[in-house]
């Protein structure tokens, strides 16, 4: 068993290393309802800075956020059939309030389409009121059988996107923007990890969708795991809610929708893609601190030296915390290398008196002594420099467990502890079968050059497959 300072080799036990780290890094606790988590302030700080980066390039794509009522009368869904079949045993439904029997049974939010499909059909008349491009941060309830805190929660918090076009055509153009400029530009640049961009595979899309596109990373462990997802719902829901739009001609014609998410599973992502036997890895854009000043003794002079190095980095752009001294220093140091900050600054009364200070960094855990007076120009260049080297690191790696393979038999040995890439036409239903029975799935389609088809009906598909959460 880990000590209450060391955590569980990745390679002894990796699920007992996740679960050391979010509960060591103070992330995360588990709620008191079966499935449900309590999420701590420095995981929640993490959350945040996902959601600013997220909703910013949301916003950049033209979508606005809006908020729809977290209770859904049960009739909505069954006006969908395939949305319904999709979601049934993972629904959790209110029966009774107020002390009555409800006379419509209540479905707790698994994700809107269908209440948001309900209000497109009420605001769109025109074509002038499209593109209808909404977004909405929420939480979501799915009855979970195998909960893992931020991977799998019965409760979890995201963000939902919904959008209505007058055309097929624009409405996949908009579901790939969001899957190439907000989801993957912000997994690559602030996140550090690269993904696989490819659309699912029938038996794995979003119910009632005509197209479901991915971005899956490969975690530390060499599973793979689905980071968020963009769907083309052709007009399935727009005939289910009767989503009608007037044409030029002044013709009523069905709208185009889509829906696209990210989840607290990033989170979870995040600690198993760059994290190490010394807990979490931050990439330098994301992480809430992203310098720590640390006092070597609770000294005044020291922590005097702290609030000024402090605030020269502050004035730098640096999101910058003192820990001023107070408990060992020793356990200070391994509690700050376990919440992954990437720089650590350790100022003691010997290195003042010759206006130096000893800097660490938390990818490398190289160490080194600066001037002072350096620090709020060194320091937010390095940030930058650790940000490109953990995506690069991350990609290394991810390439290195990929591998080409010519049958199923090789790509379930391959998929032991990676992911394995062949022919989309040498799997098929009974492919896919065989690979299941291994607990590998096809996690999706590309073409040979690495881009997006746009159905799996083109010719000359390769699949990626592995074991995934």
């Amino acid at each position: 068993m880990a000590s209450q300072n060391v955590l569980t080799p990745q390679s002894e036990d990796f699920p007992r290393w996740y679960q050391d780290v979010v509960a060591k890094a103070e992330m995360a606790d588990n709620g008191p309802v079966r499935g449900t988590m309590v999420i701590r302030p420095y995981g929640y700080a993490i959350w945040e800075r996902i959601q600013a980066e997220i909703d910013a390039r949301i916003k950049e794509a033209g979508a606005q956020n809006a908020y729809f009522p977290l209770f859904i009368p049960e009739s909505y869904f069954s006006k969908e059939a395939q949305h319904i079949e999709g979601f049934s045993p993972e629904l959790a439904v209110v029966t009774h309030a107020g002390g009555e029997k409800l006379a419509e049974p209540i479905v707790v939010r698994p994700t809107s389409e269908t209440v948001i499909g309900e209000f497109m059909a009420k605001w769109i008349q025109s074509y002038r009121d499209l593109p209808l491009l909404l977004n909405q941060w929420a939480n979501v309830v799915r009855w979970e059988l195998r909960p893992r805190l931020f991977l799998r929660s019965s409760e979890f918090l995201w963000q939902e996107g919904h959008t209505a076009h007058a055309s097929y055509e624009d409405a996949s153009r908009y579901a790939r923007r969001i899957h190439t400029d907000v989801y993957n530009d912000f997994l690559e640049k602030v996140l550090a990890v690269p993904t696989f961009l490819g659309i699912k595979p029938a038996s794995e899309r979003f119910a009632g969708a005509i197209n479901s596109m991915t971005c899956e990373g490969m975690m530390r462990d060499g599973k793979a795991l689905q980071m968020a997802t963009s769907h083309e719902l052709g007009q399935n829901f727009a005939k289910a809610f009767d989503i009608y739009f007037q044409n030029e001609q002044g013709q009523a014609e069905l709208c185009h929708t889509t829906s696209w998410g990210a989840s607290t599973r990033l989170v979870g992502g995040l600690i198993m893609a760059h994290g190490d036997d010394r807990g979490l890895v931050l990439p330098p854009r994301l992480a809430p601190t992203q310098a720590v000043v640390v006092a070597v003794r609770d000294e005044p002079e020291v922590n005097e030296a702290c609030e000024r190095i402090a605030a020269q980095l502050k004035g730098a752009g640096v999101r910058v915390l003192v820990d001023k001294g107070r408990g060992s220093f020793g356990r200070r140091l391994t509690d700050w290398e376990i919440k992954g900050v990437p720089v650590r600054i350790e100022v003691g009364p010997r290195d003042l008196a010759q206006g130096v200070v000893a800097m660490a960094r938390r990818d490398s855990g190289a160490k080194v002594t600066l001037a002072i007076e350096s620090l709020a120009t060194q320091v937010p260049d390095l940030l930058e420099e650790i940000q490109g080297l953990m995506f690069e690191g991350a990609l290394s790696f991810r390439d290195g467990l990929t591998r080409d393979v010519s049958s199923i038999p090789e790509a379930v040995e391959a998929a032991q502890d990676g992911f394995a890439r062949l022919a989309w036409d040498l799997v098929g239903a009974e492919g896919e079968a065989v690979l299941r029975a291994d607990a590998i799935t096809v996690r999706c389609l590309q073409r040979a050059d690495g881009t997006m088809p746009v159905s799996d009906d083109e010719s000359g598909l390769i699949c990626i497959v592995s074991k995934s959460y």
